[in-house]
């Protein structure tokens, strides 16, 4: 074949993801995942302060390469803050502002790149007329699962943003039984919010999907066809599926520290409870976390983390319940910072995973033997946990109260025992054979790598 027809075959891709570490991932995955098929090319677009994180994710292959951005200076915004996890509440939204005023840099990149399709992130709503304009194609890669885009796209067409009262009830023709409680409708309504002048997530979202050219979800319809196909029906926008994008087998070793630990207590013992690193729980959820995985009786590993500008080991000190590390010595770890996560749930002794219900840390519990506690906090969290809990019937949520979403250590305690103790009632029989149909569902590769080949069918034919 000559260079002429080769390069007239290939499929160049430049992907654009929103500076977070939560969006950057699933862009990094679906790279990788693209770029084992001959005859695609991606280039990657990341700010200079998060190339270094992303090669060590990234497949590098003669086909693909990392395009350091330069992001424009933000007042309020410190020097080499250039994701969500560096940043403080006080200033994440700033980072908006930033990625706003990249446009002139973006459009000379893929004037000069001239890319077929540029697959983007919800914030850069401004990124398809550009594309438009170059002749390039564009896809707008929601990181989110189907249900919590469909309770978005429900709000389409309204003049001024819903009520608490509106959102609490299911919009109609909505599928499914799911409703949202008075603090989860509360937090749905950032969505809306205006900060610094910019548009909302709700209107770049919006205009996003209006002004792509298709929209890609991570997500299949074997996981919630209804939620995907009221998107279609609300959009009128071709949809394309990656499917649930497993990550691949970890692979070292486990740190010995934790190994030591660990295999100190019988198989599926261990409580494994973690929140990610950008979710923060407050002084009052943190005593009760702790007191309620203290009451369970159980060994349990616990990481809490905390925003970037706050000393971890000073908070560990001042939110811990006082006396609570010398009652659990021996029994419990409460640790700050990263761990092999994917590890530490495959380890023998871990039998539950308490976590926030982000996405990719429930597809971590459900291909390993983890039964599933949701405590969500903030956004999707919330859409994801109850598909786990009440659709695919996979997990339980800590009981919590509707006005403000508190809970108790006895919450957590109740919802631990739920899944932690053999019983033969229901639901406990029924949550443990779901866990085993979808951990069955998404290590099947076979079903993975055709979604994989239908989307580069569909974006060749984009």
């Amino acid at each position: 074949m000559s260079t002429d027809e080769n390069s007239t075959n290939e499929l160049h891709l430049v992907m654009f993801p929103f500076l977070a570490y939560g969006h950057i991932s699933p862009f990094v995955q679906l790279s990788n995942k693209l770029s084992s098929y001959s005859g695609i090319r991606i280039s990657f677009l990341a700010a200079s302060a998060n190339v270094r994180r992303i090669e060590t994710m990234l497949n590098r292959t003669a086909a693909t390469q990392i395009i350091p951005l330069t992001l424009p200076h933000v007042d309020g915004l410190p020097e080499g803050v250039e994701n969500t996890a560096d940043t403080s509440p006080a200033t994440v939204e700033l980072l908006k502002v930033a990625l706003d005023l990249m446009q002139p840099q973006i459009k000379n990149l893929l004037t000069h790149l001239k890319p077929h399709i540029v697959i983007f992130d919800f914030a850069q709503s401004w990124l398809p007329p550009i594309a438009t304009e170059l002749g390039i194609k564009s896809v707008c890669f929601s990181v989110f699962l189907g249900i919590a885009i469909a309770f978005v796209t429900a709000c389409i067409g309204r003049n001024i943003p819903p009520t608490i009262e509106e959102v609490k009830n299911r919009p109609p023709g909505f599928p499914g039984t799911i409703g949202l409680r008075t603090f989860e409708a509360s937090d749905f309504l950032y969505i809306f919010t205006s900060f610094h002048g910019t548009p909302s997530v709700f209107d770049r979202l919006i205009k996003c999907f209006n002004g792509c050219d298709a929209i890609l979800m991570k997500s299949c319809t074997e996981m919630e066809g209804p939620y995907l196909d009221y998107i279609t029906k609300q959009v009128n926008k071709p949809l394309l599926l990656i499917g649930p994008v497993v990550p691949e087998p970890h692979s070292g070793e486990l740190d010995r520290t934790w190994t030591n630990w660990l295999t100190h207590f019988p198989a599926r013992s261990v409580i494994y409870c973690s929140f990610g690193s950008e979710t923060f729980l407050t002084d009052d959820q943190i005593t009760e976390l702790a007191l309620g995985l203290e009451l369970t009786g159980l060994p349990f590993f616990l990481v809490l983390n905390f925003p970037a500008n706050l000393d971890s080991s000073v908070e560990l000190r001042r939110t811990l319940p006082l006396g609570f590390m010398e009652r659990v010595k021996g029994k419990g770890v409460v640790h700050s910072g990263w761990v092999q996560q994917r590890h530490i749930l495959a380890h023998e002794s871990v039998g539950c995973y308490v976590c926030h219900a982000g996405f990719s840390s429930v597809i971590e519990a459900l291909v390993n033997d983890c039964q599933l506690v949701m405590l969500p906090l903030k956004g999707d969290q919330f859409m994801n946990s109850k598909l786990m809990a009440m659709d695919w019937k996979v997990g339980v949520e800590v009981n919590r109260r509707d006005e403000d979403g508190y809970f108790e250590k006895e919450d957590v305690l109740e919802a631990v025992k739920s899944v932690m103790i053999e019983t033969e009632k229901e639901p406990a029989i029924s949550i443990r054979e779901n866990h085993k149909k979808w951990k069955c569902f998404l290590q099947n590769d076979e079903i993975q790598n055709k979604y994989i080949t239908d989307l580069v069918r569909d974006l060749k034919t984009l």
